[in-house]
């Protein structure tokens, strides 16, 4: 098992989807040079990337719907 694998969902789709949102959004909150909008932006473009991948898996995805309340944007 890869390291990023640990997830405990037991879905390998949803694992290296969730794998490949974080790393984008780590590399745009470090390219962000402090703007605050851009580290929003790169936290809810992974919440929606994660709330699509847990619709098409069947996995739970009341996380990424409060993470994107808390965000402002409704849970959509």
């Amino acid at each position: 098992m890869a390291d990023w694998d640990r997830t405990g969902t037991g879905n390998a789709s949803h694992n290296a989807t969730q794998y490949a949102a974080e790393l984008t959004r780590q590399i745009a909150i470090k390219n962000a040079a402090g703007s605050q909008s851009a580290v929003k932006a790169a936290d809810v473009a992974f919440a929606r990337s994660m709330l699509q991948s847990c619709r098409q898996n069947n996995i739970q995805p009341g996380v990424y719907v409060q993470m994107l309340v808390e965000l402002g944007f409704g849970g959509a």
